[in-house]
This record gives structure tokens, sequence and C-alpha cells, in this order.
């Protein structure tokens, strides 16, 4: 099970964020912050219908990060806990995954906001938010429980 899989960026996220430290802690702690995505032009036609809907979920690669640990200290905690119970970006393959609102698209660029990326980084796929296949109702929440409220939690250096 050592195949490796490539991707190729189908385009780059901009934001006003230039490095690590200080990045909001998820889309629902950036209010207010905007963002472009430009699209590689050969992928314009993909983008027929997205301005039907308020919010994309976009999938990326957390560039900027070099190392990756089995178990770290989340930015919502000060107890370590296994990184496929977190969403820090220092994991084996580093994939991020955000939904932001759509404002607008211009040809290739597509007006995003609630932006929690670094500028520069290299965007994967974009799929349409649809509250009836990506919301769920659940009843544990893990080492989370509690600690629901992001007002001002932003990122630091610890997983570059």
């Amino acid at each position: 099970m050592n195949e490796k899989i490539c991707f190729k960026p189908i385009g780059i996220i901009h934001s006003p964020f230039t490095e690590i430290s200080g990045v909001p802690i998820q889309p629902l702690n950036a209010k207010g912050i905007k963002g472009t995505i430009e699209l590689n032009p050969d992928f314009i036609e993909g983008l027929k219908d997205i301005e039907g809907f308020s919010h994309i979920t976009l999938i990326y690669i957390f560039h900027l990060t070099s190392k990756f640990s089995l178990q770290v200290i989340p930015f919502m905690d000060d107890k370590p806990h296994g990184i496929f119970a977190t969403r820090s970006p220092s994991r084996p393959n580093p994939i991020g995954i955000s939904t932001v609102r759509l404002i607008s698209v211009e040809r290739n660029i597509l007006h995003i906001e609630e932006v929690d990326i670094i500028d520069g980084t290299p965007l994967l796929d974009i799929k349409p938010f649809y509250p009836k296949f990506d919301n769920r109702i659940t009843d544990k929440v893990g080492w989370l429980k509690g600690k629901g409220n992001l007002d001002g939690v932003q990122s630091d250096n610890r997983f570059k």
C-alpha cells in the first residue's frame, strides 16, 4: 500500500494571509475575510452552474506544512490527540478542506469569503456545498465537546 498518488492543482487560492501564524481556525471564524480562487483557464467550463450555490467546499494542499506527527496538540486543546481525531494540517497527506461562501464568478476567478487559507495554496478540487448531503446531526464530538467557541482563535507556527 505504498503506491504514490499524484494530483495536479486546478488553481491557486489567494487570501490576505501570507504566513501560517494568524490564520483563523476554520471558516466560521473568518467572517468577512475575502479571497479569490484563480482557476486554471482550462477548467472554466467546469464552473457551469456553480453560481447557484452560496457555499463551496475547497479541497487543497497544506503546502507550507513540512512534517507530520501521529499525535498533535491542536489549537483548541492543550492535550495531545491522534492526528485523525483533529483537523491539524500536520498530516501524513497534507490535505485540507474548507467550506467558504461563494460571492461571484468572473471567468476563471471565483470571489470567496470566510477564507481560512494561506495565500498561494494549491487547489485540488471544488465541490458544491449542499446541506442535505453535507450536514449531519451527531451525538458524539469526542474531545471537542464544549469547545465550540472559535472567537479569536488563530493558528500559530506549531505545525510548520
